[in-house]
């Protein structure tokens, strides 16, 4: 007994020491971060430039933007050019600092975080490797905030979370704006329903991250660096940062941002498994401002000066700088998440995209594009063609098709449409796809459920569609 009392005591001894070294060394970590030689300064990075501008084919899409049901806002083209208003008494941006403090802020961060803490569930539904069939559902925050009641194809009332399962879908995609509450943002006074919540800022983004990790399904952050819609028409510079009069001050804000939003979901053990460092971006992002009449679809706006406009086609060492500062924080954060660039209509802009951004030496994952045949984006065949050209001239990119629709003509139900487009993703070896807002449709395509009153009813035709393929695409339901 005695003997046996001795070594306790003696184990417990070791087991002091042995925290108390380790404390120790945790300190010394910490205090050594600032001088962490692989966190650079971002306004400083060698980012290759272009002297030449890059030229960008025309859109021809006319459309109304007076009703969400009827329009989506993201396709949106033209530019207004009215004057630009005054923007002196806007706030300056919480996150920004210099670069130093900048190369504290990530080093110390990534010391205290470094392992990826995203959530873990006993029901998972998706596994890296896995075919994505994906859905964005950022309106369904709102749909809930409102009561609306939602009914699977059985009949039966189901979140949102349980009936996408039950169909075999693994993914979900989530837009985040900077502070979509702010004038001329997405939930500005007097903008209708969206006005009740500043629903897409950070906080609605932790709240909904937890409910998509707790279903076990994949989580995609779709970073708009706007206050509103950010799309090929426009890409409204949002009001923290307006007060910047340079790129690389705009970098290193861009910079704060993410990380921080990215570092709250890793504290809260929900983690995106991908981001998109901005939505459509093909001619660039952070390069408008509004104007007294912008109304609350982010229209009309005005180019914003060159000092901090990231327009690809005139400033790709701007563009450049903007990207790279998403790509690191995200990396500083978790270089387990995959980092994607979105761009619409692949036939038309992929080749020449994909190739001026070579030039840039931009390091990302995954090439998205958006891809509604209602657009004239093209068809599943074509876009077949592209991928498989695309893939040998940039091997080390995967392919992601980010939005589509069940539609190929407007508000209407296309039969066959989603079988094509996944089954022929799951034949090039992309990654997957994301169903854009199933419980909308309009002159992009058709809605997967039905609205009735204040509820919403899936589609027999629509998700039967999905269900008849999931062995095809090695999925199956939950």
């Amino acid at each position: 007994m005695s003997y046996l009392k001795f070594t306790f005591n003696a184990s417990l001894w070791l087991v002091v020491f042995f925290l108390l070294t380790s404390c120790a060394d945790t300190n010394d970590l910490v205090s050594t971060t600032d001088s962490d030689p692989h966190i650079t300064e971002l306004s400083s990075e060698a980012i290759a430039e272009s002297s030449s501008s890059v030229e960008i084919p025309e859109e021809n899409t006319s459309q109304s933007s007076s009703s969400i049901e009827t329009t989506n806002p993201e396709a949106s083209e033209g530019v207004s050019s009215e004057a630009i208003t005054d923007n002196s008494s806007s706030s300056r941006d919480p996150f920004e600092r210099s670069s130093s403090s900048m190369r504290r802020l990530s080093s110390s961060s990534l010391a205290l975080f470094s392992s990826s803490s995203i959530a873990s569930s006993n029901h998972s539904v998706y596994q890296p490797g896995d075919f994505i069939l994906g859905a964005d559902i950022s309106k369904f925050q709102e749909y809930e905030a409102r009561g609306v009641r939602i009914y699977d194809t059985d009949g039966q009332q189901k979140n949102i979370f349980e009936i996408l399962k039950n169909h075999g879908f693994n993914f979900i995609r989530l837009k985040t704006f900077v502070d979509p509450a702010s004038q001329y943002g997405y939930a500005a006074p007097g903008c209708g329903e969206t006005s009740s919540e500043a629903f897409g800022d950070k906080a609605h983004i932790l709240a909904y991250a937890k409910k998509i990790k707790g279903a076990g399904m994949g989580f995609l952050l779709d970073f708009h660096y706007s206050d509103n819609w950010a799309d090929p028409g426009k890409q409204i510079i949002p009001e923290r940062f307006r007060s910047i009069n340079n790129i690389d001050e705009l970098a290193d804000s861009i910079y704060a941002y993410t990380y921080d939003v990215l570092n709250a979901l890793n504290l809260a053990g929900t983690l995106p498994d991908m981001v998109h460092i901005g939505n459509e971006i093909t001619d660039g992002l952070l390069r408008n401002l509004p104007v007294s009449n912008t109304n609350c679809w982010g229209e009309p706006s005005t180019t914003a000066p060159a000092s901090v406009s990231a327009q690809l086609s005139k400033y790709p060492s701007n563009f450049a700088k903007i990207i790279n500062a998403g790509l690191a924080a995200t990396k500083a954060v978790s270089p387990e998440i995959i980092t994607s660039l979105h761009i619409e209509s692949p036939l038309k802009h992929g080749s020449w995209w994909l190739s001026e951004v070579a030039k840039l030496k931009l390091q990302f994952d995954v090439i998205a594009f958006s891809a509604y045949t209602a657009y004239n984006h093209g068809t599943p065949p074509e876009w077949k063609t592209f991928i498989q050209n695309e893939s040998k001239k940039h091997p080390h990119l995967k392919f992601l098709i980010a939005e589509y629709s069940g539609g190929t003509s407007p508000s209407k139900w296309t039969p066959g449409a989603s079988r094509a487009t996944n089954l022929m993703l799951k034949e090039v070896g992309a990654m997957g796809s994301f169903y854009w807002e199933p419980a909308l449709s309009g002159e992009w395509g058709a809605a997967a459920f039905e609205w009735k009153g204040n509820s919403l009813y899936a589609k027999e035709e629509a998700f039967s569609e999905f269900d008849g393929i999931l062995d095809q695409l090695e999925l199956k339901r939950h």
